[in-house]
């Protein structure tokens, strides 16, 4: 979370409102907001929109200690599995958008090397693990 969180953190100046108005992966892939406040319906946003929504929601998520205890000897919930899989296909999003859209600025500040091998340690732990629908994974 915090790598990919700083990884658009360094494209964010470039990711507006005007330049992105669309979360999208490409013209193929549109990815749209649900939550269970406010977004109840899958919501078409712009990407730092759905980025800043992603990024709160997630940090919820992982300091929310029913779903990820801290104390030893604290179970793990039984929705523990379906909540990571949700949070990991969520932050794959940000890698496509990232190369899709914002590969271009990422070479110029020659971080390419950097942000590929995060991405390739990111594959390979959902791929091991099955975290994330390989049908999801198409966009790269």
């Amino acid at each position: 979370f915090n790598r990919i969180n700083l990884i658009y953190g360094t494209i964010s100046d470039y990711c507006t409102e005007q330049s992105c108005p669309v979360m999208s992966g490409g013209p193929k892939y549109e990815y749209r907001w649900q939550d269970e406040h406010k977004y109840r319906k899958p919501t078409a946003l712009s990407a730092p929109q759905y980025m800043n929504l992603l990024m709160d929601w997630i940090e919820v998520q992982i300091n929310n200690e029913d779903i990820f205890p801290t104390n030893v000897g604290t179970p793990f919930p039984k929705n523990f599995l379906p909540v990571v899989k949700k949070i990991l296909s969520r932050l794959f999003r940000v890698f496509v958008h990232v190369y899709i859209h914002h590969f271009d600025r990422i070479t110029q500040m020659g971080s390419e090397a950097h942000v590929n091998t995060c991405y390739k340690h990111f594959y390979y732990f959902v791929k091991e693990f099955n975290l994330i629908d390989t049908k999801e994974l198409e966009p790269l």
